[in-house]
């Protein structure tokens, strides 16, 4: 400390630093701040903006855990929490879909320990570890999605574009009709054909989309420059 209780400029570059900085470490950014209208359980739109709930993940609107429509208790639960409040947002990051990643309060509610403590989202553990004592805590009273063992909305939703997946690839076969030759396009843009049977052809996926095809004989792939596999 300086000569006369004054903090000396390093302690007060410190002290500026510290209260900066959210609890997790992250810096505080102003964020939206207003009426909210809600999208799901963890996405909403404050001020124009909008908002990913930072360090949870609620299930999806669409989503059922068993018999329970627990995508739409969890919206359902954070239309509650927001009405007829102003929302005051504090910016964490923006993500790859360009929405604003915040921690949210409505009035002294913080929005995601809300959800996480009465079993409406998980703790997004991939990107923080703020709510996980609170799932603990719900999970251990059975509330919410941990009286169903419902499946993790990640899995939900990687369950989903495998699905969708599959489908495009059996709309693509039901289109070749005979034509079953795969004209694959590698990593490194080579063109290579596989043709049924061959060691390749059941885990090699067409997509017409990147330029792949379908041939309906060898002669007709090497003629449109596809070459056999090598080895």
């Amino acid at each position: 400390m300086a000569r006369g209780g004054r903090a000396g400029p390093g302690l007060v570059a410190l002290l500026l630093a510290a209260l900066t900085l959210l609890p997790g470490g992250a810096p505080v950014q102003p964020g939206p701040r207003g009426a909210a209208r809600v999208s799901d359980g963890d996405t909403l739109r404050v001020g124009g903006a909008v908002v990913r709930i930072f360090g949870i993940d609620a299930p999806e609107r669409a989503q059922s855990c068993g018999a329970w429509a627990c995508g739409e208790a969890a919206r359902a639960r954070l239309v509650a929490l927001v009405a007829e409040r102003e929302v005051a947002c504090v910016r964490r990051d923006t993500d790859r879909y360009g929405r604003v990643v915040a921690t949210c309060r409505a009035g002294d509610t913080d929005l995601g320990r809300a959800l996480v403590a009465e079993g409406l989202a998980w703790a997004f553990r991939r990107y923080a570890a703020d709510y996980i004592p609170d799932e603990a805590a719900a999970k251990a009273a059975g509330r919410g999605v941990w009286r169903t063992g419902a499946e993790a909305p990640w899995d939900y939703r990687a369950d989903l574009r495998a699905a969708r997946t599959r489908a495009a690839e059996a709309r693509a076969e039901s289109e070749a009709g005979d034509c079953r030759v795969k004209g694959n396009i590698s990593a490194d843009g080579e063109r290579i054909y596989h043709l049924p049977g061959s060691a390749a052809y059941a885990r090699t996926r067409i997509s017409t989309a990147k330029g792949e095809r379908w041939f309906c004989d060898e002669t007709a792939a090497v003629a449109a420059g596809w070459r056999a596999p090598r080895g």
